[in-house]
């Protein structure tokens, strides 16, 4: 069970994919607040944007205008000052050589997007528990792929 409120931003240009997201969040357990933007530039731009406190996790999806997830999350890890925010990888891609990229660029976990919509909500709700109960270390490479199948859902 995740007893504190989560401050999420989604990096998604795809709208049908954000609307998901948001509504499978709404039937989790879990208070959130949800911010989203559409490309790689505004996520840079509201995580460097002064006094403004940092989301405790970012879902980013590879692929985007202006700035790919790919350019984001090189970036992100570049900044000492983002460079422990928790980044997961959102994305419909289930390709290997992609997941081996985000792992060595020290993304926090990799999700290929379902395309059910209870398992996209177990799929969120396990990346939000690993993050909110791991301090966010960086897993192992053979845990770094989640697909919310050995999620309960309270």
């Amino acid at each position: 069970m995740i007893s504190q409120h989560i401050n999420i931003l989604l990096a998604d240009d795809d709208k049908d994919d954000c609307l998901l997201f948001k509504n499978a969040l709404a039937e989790l357990p879990v208070s959130a607040n949800l911010s989203i933007v559409r490309n790689g530039e505004k996520v840079i731009e509201e995580l460097t944007k002064k006094r403004k406190k940092l989301p405790d996790v970012l879902f980013l999806d590879l692929n985007m205008p202006r700035k790919n997830g790919f350019a984001t999350l090189g970036a992100i890890k570049r900044n000492s000052e983002l460079q422990n925010l928790p980044v997961i990888i959102l994305t419909t891609s289930s390709d290997q050589d992609l997941v081996k990229i985000v792992f060595r660029d020290a993304a926090h976990y990799f999700i290929c997007k379902p395309i059910d919509f209870l398992q996209l909500k177990r799929v969120i709700y396990e990346a939000l528990t690993l993050i909110t109960q791991n301090n966010n270390p960086l897993p192992r490479e053979e845990q770094f792929i989640l697909t919310g199948d050995s999620i309960i859902i309270p």
